[in-house]
């Protein structure tokens, strides 16, 4: 599992008009690619009439699934700019369908690649990033007159906190970078004056808006 990584916050759509010619941009997470080719699919059945539903997706830790298709555009003047885009903002797991209905004004080769690769990354921008950081899921077990205390100091540190169980007594789960763990533990021990129990939970990512 990658420390951290790059991806889009979910599904956006976006719209752009050069000459007269409507591009609309798809984004969507697809973390295998039978999820990119389902969704590729799904966006060419909802604009079955567009001139073209050109798309790209790239998916993987290493980025080794890549695949773009220009749907009917002259050869690389949609489908690969498209792709360079995801490449150049580092995105992982990420599918993207450009649909095109055409105006009547021809672009050329050269206005078709800076069209498609423009209604991408507007429709990048306009979905979100996210960067997903791996952390451990630290549990905090402790007495009830403990949690005001416990959770307004957690509230105000860098640790982000994931939920709040209250049963016999309340467990506090936090998100944790590996190499913090042990910082964690003893900021805690001495928030609660050993009064907490503290153990190691699953790994999971955490995810953050980012501007890009």
């Amino acid at each position: 599992m990658l420390p951290n990584y790059y991806t889009v916050k979910g599904y956006g759509e976006h719209e752009i008009v050069i000459q007269k010619s409507r591009f609309i941009a798809h984004v969507n997470r697809a973390e295998t690619e039978e999820e990119a080719i389902n969704f590729i699919a799904e966006i060419k059945k909802k604009h079955w009439n567009a001139t073209h539903n050109c798309s790209c997706y790239m998916i993987g830790e290493h980025d080794q699934i890549q695949k773009a298709n220009d749907d009917g555009e002259p050869s690389g003047t949609a489908g690969v700019p498209m792709l360079e885009v995801l490449k150049k903002r580092n995105l992982k797991d990420t599918v993207v369908v450009v649909t095109r209905y055409f105006g009547g004004i021809k672009l050329g080769a050269g206005g078709l690649i800076r069209a498609y690769s423009k209604s991408v990354s507007e429709g990048l921008n306009h979905t979100g990033i996210v960067e997903r950081r791996l952390t451990r899921v630290m549990h905090t077990t402790l007495d009830y007159h403990l949690l005001g205390k416990v959770e307004n100091e957690l509230r105000s540190s860098v640790y982000d906190i994931k939920d709040i169980h209250y049963l016999d007594r309340v467990t506090i789960e936090t998100f944790v970078e590996e190499g913090d763990k042990e910082t964690f533990k003893k900021w805690m021990t001495e928030l609660t004056n050993g009064q907490a129990a503290i153990t190691e939970g699953d790994m999971l990512y955490l995810e953050k808006d980012i501007e890009m």
